[in-house]
């Protein structure tokens, strides 16, 4: 948190980013703004606009590099790897030698710091628009509430900048309760939902916050808060022993119900759950209902993920990149997809981080889009590619006579289906390289390269969705708005619909319901850097990680104790923040 901001910085090509709908590309052409000090910054409309996009800037380096979204992603129930790529973040090792979880802290309030010094330059600015000037404010405030919440579910107590260093801001700030940082959050989200132009407003910029977005990310922030703060509940989540031993050989499981009590969150004691979950259940009402703040919606699955509908009214708030760039290609897909040159993918090349056969075997797999279409089915990887092999996922039966025209007791009952009829022999893959591996980040402009433009979303309508069948259950009971919203996620991927009533597969109670709402999240938002902190606020994440043993099925350790449940502060901020004196419980 020490570095002074005398310059936007880098606002050059600020193309990362960001919310709903179309192109951006007009707006975020590329200029020679880097290294432009604030005294040459004018007092106008585009000079407010500069001091924005170097807000934005803050954020869009997050991303820059493999920090972010691993530090926020790895640790949870579903994600696994191998050991030698997966990291020690998702083995549980928070304070290993590389100090994953740190960019969290340190990014954060770099975001934070860009905003304050931001906010402070705009406000004297006497020759903007007024209207224009408070959208670009809001602009401002919803991405430090971003970074505050980032940190806050991270690390709980911390510090709170309302003003940059560069403006004479202490930077030995103590820890703030959690309780003052989420109404900090909360008055910088509603000053921004109340003030950011509409998607639907003829002022608004496509490529930049709406007041969409912060109104979606509210309603999270509220349910966060609700989830949290709850004393008590029980919840049902599909997962426990990944596999049992016949002699030597790994014998998978289908993932068993866990019924587990939910603990409240240590620092949420004195919030009133009901209260925030009923704000939680109006705000988002407002949204995905009665339309308030915006045209947003679900967009058909077959669009979602490609190119074509990464400026959707879908996607609130994105990380959009640039193909072939050193500085704004993105990095993270590879590990979720891999890269593919001359038809297979290389050594070095990712695809080395999956999600559990029991996340998987979640879905229905006969009709879920989520499962058929959003999964690597089939894959080659350079140590298969000269034998004219390749892998098929997952290994069952059905699969497997897609694959190789055979069935479980290799009679031959046919001949393989596309893309299995490519001259070359698959089998299952075995150990860490049997994965679901997710095809969300796969259409790209040219995926043998290492930067590319997958996008990456950071808040999603489908969110905003679910959190208002989450909060109408919590607080109306079982009803049929809640579960015509939960349904409508599951009808989007034609997966199988909820009915309420007592026969078997329906929802017969609240516990129920809250449960179904939690495992659709699981399946919906994987890989979106939603999971740990889903299990981490309903008070549930030692249970259900603990639930799996010591490893899962590649022997990825997923043991964890309570000093897991908050990242540990980074060393150089306990050496340099003298207002700090210790670090989270069981960091050292």
């Amino acid at each position: 948190m020490k570095k002074q901001f005398k310059y936007i910085g880098s606002i050059i090509g600020v193309l990362l980013i960001i919310t709903s709908l179309s192109s951006c590309n007009d707006f975020l052409e590329e200029k020679p703004y880097a290294k432009i000090n604030d005294g040459q910054i004018e007092d106008s409309n585009e000079g407010a606009d500069m001091w924005a996009m170097g807000t934005y800037a803050g954020l869009s380096r997050m991303y820059t590099y493999d920090e972010f979204p691993r530090c926020i992603e790895l640790d949870n129930d579903y994600v696994t790897g191998p050991n030698w790529a997966f990291g020690e973040m998702g083995s549980g090792n928070f304070q290993g030698s590389t100090n994953q979880p740190d960019p969290v802290w340190k990014l954060g309030y770099e975001l934070i710091n860009r905003g304050n010094e931001a906010s402070y330059h705009v406000e004297k600015m006497v020759n903007t628009t007024p209207r224009h000037k408070e959208n670009v404010l809001a602009e401002i405030n919803f991405l430090k509430a971003y970074g505050y919440f980032l940190i806050v579910r991270a690390y709980g107590a911390c510090p709170i900048y309302t003003s940059s260093i560069n403006q004479g801001n202490d930077p030995n700030q103590p820890r703030r309760p959690i309780t003052e940082v989420y109404a900090h959050i909360i008055e910088l989200l509603i000053h921004a939902k109340d003030n950011l132009y509409k998607n639907t407003d003829p002022n608004f910029v496509e490529g930049r916050v709406n007041a969409g977005a912060a109104a979606a990310m509210l309603a999270k922030v509220y349910a966060t808060i609700g989830s949290a703060s709850m004393p008590s509940g029980i919840i049902k989540v599909k997962g426990g022993i990944p596999f049992t031993l016949s002699g030597t050989t790994k014998v998978f499981t289908s993932p068993q119900i866990v019924t587990v009590h939910k603990q409240q969150v240590a620092g949420y004691e004195s919030f009133d759950s009901q209260e925030y979950y009923t704000l939680a259940r109006d705000l988002a009402k407002e949204i995905v209902i009665e339309k308030l703040y915006g045209d947003h919606e679900l967009i058909p699955y077959s669009s979602l993920w490609k190119k074509s509908g990464q400026n959707s009214k879908e996607h609130f708030f994105r990380l959009g990149t640039i193909s072939g760039d050193s500085y704004f290609g993105a990095l993270f897909w590879r590990a979720y997809c891999g890269q593919i040159v001359d038809g297979y993918v290389p050594s070095g090349g990712g695809l080395s981080h999956g999600l559990r056969d029991h996340w998987y075997k979640l879905f229905d797999d006969e009709s879920d889009m989520r499962a058929i279409d959003g999964v690597m089915h089939q894959y080659v990887r350079e140590n298969q590619a000269p034998y004219g092999t390749g892998s098929f996922y997952p290994n069952n039966e059905k699969w497997k006579i897609r694959a190789t025209g055979k069935d479980a007791n290799n009679n031959v009952v046919g001949d393989p289906i596309a893309p299995f009829n490519d001259g070359k022999s698959y089998s299952s893959g075995t150990g860490e390289s049997n994965l679901a591996y997710v095809t969300k980040y796969t259409d790209v402009s040219n995926r043998a390269i290492t930067r590319t433009d997958a996008m990456l979303p950071l808040l999603r309508y489908a969110d905003v969705v679910l959190i208002y069948a989450e909060a109408s259950n919590e607080i109306d009971g079982l009803n049929s708005d809640a579960l015509e919203a939960l349904n409508s996620i599951r009808r989007r991927s034609s997966a199988t619909e909820f009915s309420i009533g007592n026969n078997v597969g329906d929802l017969e109670t609240k516990e129920d319901f809250r449960s179904a709402v939690i495992e659709e999240r699981a399946m919906e938002l994987a890989y979106e850097s939603d999971r740990r902190w889903d299990l981490i606020r309903w008070g549930i994440y030692l249970d259900v990680m603990n639930a799996i043993g010591s490893v899962d099925e590649i022997n990825t350790n997923k043991k964890r104790e309570s000093k897991h449940l908050l990242y540990p502060i980074p060393q150089d901020e306990l050496l340099t923040n003298t207002a700090i004196t210790e670090n989270n419980p069981g960091w050292n």
